[in-house]
């Protein structure tokens, strides 16, 4: 069912390969698939230390239609990293679905009328580490999931979009039945859907900063108009990209979390409260245009 759900979300976007050829000129397509690799093995090595391996895998799809007032914009992330130290399971170190859609009709040079969807979960299950206990299960797949739709203004320039919604609805989905059950991610304890009104800003960069090395962001913000009106959602992603050759890149990526609505336990304390989530991860790998 999982894996027919993913499908189903992914569907309507590489549906865009079967237009006619009429319209192909006004297409705009671009992808790139990322893998990274590290490994180390040690057999009675005195000065200590224990194997391990380390992957990621990143995936940036866009598809892009302008026909004359008329765009279509359209973009997938994917990303997902694994660890394994010494006999200890495999556990994820990263995990990201991310897809968004959005329609504008042009008003001027730069500014359009648009609206957009976006979606955002996981793919695989992530436990709260040391485990124990050993199913201490505090996400997975649709557990949760958050779908963002907003209707504003959209100023637009080749390399950047800045999108401004005063009239956004976000929805909360928490499919897991222990998981709702004890109100993660802001649902009502035993809900799996909580929908909230507000305004949202979505910004959008990517640039070639130096000969050989990319940089790209994604910034968005999200406040409820009922609930702590001022109290803003972050999610902030920037990416430098390094290209060595034409199969060999290097990559620094980092995001920053902010939800009120997401308490983290903390470790010492053994209690949850809102906290500001970081991650970057560096990796050196292949790379494939498409």
């Amino acid at each position: 069912m999982k894996k027919f759900l993913i499908l189903f979300l992914l569907l309507p976007v590489f549906s865009f390969a079967q237009v006619d050829a009429d319209t192909v000129k006004y297409w705009k397509r671009s992808g790139v698939f990322t893998a990274n690799f590290s490994q180390v093995s040690l057999t009675n090595w005195a000065a200590g230390g224990q194997s391990s391996m380390s992957g990621e895998f990143l995936m940036n799809y866009l598809a892009n239609y302008k026909k004359d007032s008329l765009s279509w914009d359209n973009y997938i992330d994917l990303q997902f990293g694994f660890l394994k130290e010494g006999k200890n399971d495999f556990t994820k170190s990263s995990d990201r679905i991310e897809l968004n859609s959005k329609v504008g009709y042009a008003t001027g040079k730069n500014w359009n009328y648009a609206g957009s969807v976006n979606f955002k979960s996981h793919f695989a299950p992530g436990y709260f580490y040391p485990r124990v206990p050993d199913d201490y299960l505090i996400s997975e797949f649709l557990a949760p999931a958050y779908i963002n739709v907003a209707l504003g203004m959209d100023y637009k320039r080749e390399w950047m979009t800045l999108f401004i919604s005063p009239l956004s609805a976000k929805f909360t989905i928490v499919a897991n039945d222990t998981l709702s059950a004890a109100g993660e991610f802001g649902v009502d304890p035993g809900k799996k859907f909580r929908s909230e009104l507000g305004a949202s800003i979505r910004f959008g960069a990517k640039k070639e900063i130096f000969k050989n090395v990319t940089f790209q962001t994604k910034l968005d913000l999200f406040s409820n108009y009922v609930e702590n009106f001022g109290n803003v959602d972050v999610d902030w992603t920037m990416m430098f990209n390094l290209k060595v050759n034409e199969w060999l890149s290097a990559n620094l990526l980092t995001q920053l979390i902010y939800d009120d609505d997401i308490k983290i336990m903390d470790e010492e304390t053994g209690r949850k409260s809102p906290m500001v989530q970081f991650m970057e991860t560096f990796g050196v790998g292949l790379t494939f245009k498409f």
